[in-house]
């Protein structure tokens, strides 16, 4: 007759297996290979199922990473196996997203930025986005790599502006030739406009002088003289002109900084 505790562990090892096979669909997918393309996964738990594998192989490399005693070609093979798994992940998670997932990709994204100016990050970005973890930072060239950024990372400071190029400033706006365009539209406009309100004031001029005529005759009188303060402060045909050209150029540029 078996012992009391053997009995208890059967119970227990039959309950388990009971609840795995009743559970969810993830349990067979542990038995099965991961599919070599995330495009081949048509299931959107399988495809979470899949990226959380990924999730644990990464965490496992990169704790195995962290031994300074591993030699520098076992060291660099695990560190280009971590970077092989993002890589898969990133993969995976444009899967999910395309399966109605959540976007993976964003959200890490923003955690990396939100991280970004941290100094103690478990990796360092290449020139390519390669990572360095562990062991790995110490390897040659790449402790170089990371006293730079080190450096780099102590000069920003807040109103550094130097990375702010001409465009920011507008300076180069007229280089493709739009603006330009649009300024002598305006100014052709502006002169057709003056030209109609100058031939207009000399038509209203032309009848007002005939009407004073007909006045002075009338009434046998001299002509009407303006002292010469009067006739300074009236704007002459050029000054009416220029002042319309300065505020078509006003709205002109009023569109284009909208």
């Amino acid at each position: 007759m078996a012992r009391p505790e053997e009995m208890a562990q059967n119970m227990m090892n039959k309950w388990v297996r009971m609840k795995e096979k009743g559970n969810s669909t993830f349990t067979p997918l542990s038995n099965q290979k991961r599919p070599h393309l995330a495009i081949q996964c048509d299931h959107l738990k399988d495809a979470e199922f899949w990226r959380r594998q990924i999730l644990r192989e990464i965490t496992a490399g990169i704790g195995k990473i962290q031994n300074p005693g591993l030699d520098e070609h076992t060291v660099r093979d695990i560190n280009d196996d971590i970077n092989k798994k993002f890589r898969e992940k990133y993969h995976w998670n444009k899967r999910i997203h395309e399966l109605g997932g959540p976007d993976y990709n964003a959200l890490e994204k923003k955690q990396q930025v939100v991280a970004a100016g941290t100094e103690d990050s478990s990796s360092l970005r290449g020139s390519d986005g390669y990572r360095y973890f562990g062991a790995a930072k110490d390897l040659p060239g790449v402790k170089e790599l990371f006293q730079k950024h080190a450096l780099r990372m102590a000069k920003r400071k807040r109103g550094d502006y130097s990375h702010i190029t001409t465009d920011y400033y507008g300076w180069r706006d007229e280089e493709d030739g739009v603006l330009v365009e649009l300024e002598q539209e305006a100014l052709l406009s502006s002169s057709s406009s003056s030209k109609r309100s100058k031939s207009g004031a000399n038509h209203n001029k032309m009848n007002d002088s005939d009407d004073d005529d007909d006045d002075d005759s009338d009434y046998g009188g001299d002509a009407v003289s303006y002292s010469a303060d009067y006739l300074a402060a009236v704007p002459t045909q050029q000054m009416v002109e220029q002042a319309i050209l300065e505020k078509k150029k006003k709205e002109l540029l009023a569109r284009l900084t909208m």
